[in-house]
């Protein structure tokens, strides 16, 4: 079985980069399950009902998300009823919408996805390890395909989250800080792990905003509205190749392509 999952996608020139690479990514690498972490997929922060069905109905099966998930104020009812995008599974209970899924593969095979938040430089929710070792061990009694987006900020708590994980789900895929890192591998037990996938939106930019505007913030710390970037896009995945008896990953490809 083929995964690809794809970067965190920015604005209008993410969900268009999505769009104009995923049709030729199925087709190349006969992609079984695609997942895209579209937190900031609505105008570059947050994402709503629009823009999510706009990526499903281009072959995306499952959204996960991360801190900037209820940026956007109709995001909520539409989360809550809407089980293909996932909100992070460690927020306190009573909050909308779920932390993981399961689905099915084309060849009829149960994939399961689990959407997790850090704690380190980020809201302090639950405990990202002790909540997603007990979905991890309800979703094991389904499938031993599992994948898990782990939305952190500090290389560190990532790290040592794989390290957790591995042999206990099939990938272990870091989001949130927009940069694409170098050290996807398979970890001893047969996890797959990447530190940070990285982004989908424009690549002359600074994590997906206008570069003029950050470069102004960091001379000046005054506050300022943040607009999405212009120019050509990148797409940022990975492609995750994952043994359907073991539930052990097999490989684990990035990629980084460029629209225009």
């Amino acid at each position: 079985m083929n995964v690809l999952f794809i970067g965190d996608i920015v604005g209008k020139i993410g969900r268009q980069t999505v769009k104009a690479f995923l049709p030729g990514l199925v087709q190349q690498y006969k992609l079984d399950i695609v997942i895209a972490n579209g937190e900031n997929a609505a105008g570059g922060f947050g994402i709503n009902e629009k823009t999510a069905l706009e990526l499903f109905d281009c072959g995306v099966h499952v959204i996960t998300t991360g801190n900037h998930v209820w940026d956007k104020k109709d995001a909520v009812p539409f989360i809550a009823k809407e089980n293909r995008i996932l909100r992070p599974i460690n927020y306190p209970s009573g909050v909308p919408g779920a932390g993981s899924i399961v689905i099915t593969a084309p060849g009829k095979e149960k994939v399961a996805v689990i959407n997790v938040s850090g704690r380190v430089f980020m809201n302090l929710l639950d405990c990202p390890f002790k909540a997603s070792l007990k979905e991890v061990e309800r979703l094991s009694t389904q499938t031993n395909i599992i994948i898990m987006d782990m939305h952190a900020e500090a290389t560190s708590e990532k790290t040592a989250f794989g390290y957790f994980m591995d042999g206990k789900v099939s990938a272990v895929i870091g989001t949130h800080t927009h940069v694409q890192t170098a050290d996807e591998t398979i970890l001893p037990e047969g996890t797959a792990y990447i530190t940070d996938v990285g982004m989908t939106g424009p690549e002359l930019s600074v994590i997906g905003v206008q570069k003029e505007q950050i470069i102004e913030k960091f001379l000046t710390y005054m506050p300022r509205k943040y607009d999405v970037a212009n120019g050509r896009g990148l797409l940022s995945a990975v492609v995750v190749g994952i043994d359907t008896n073991s539930g052990r990953s097999t490989s684990i490809q990035r990629l980084r392509l460029i629209n225009g």
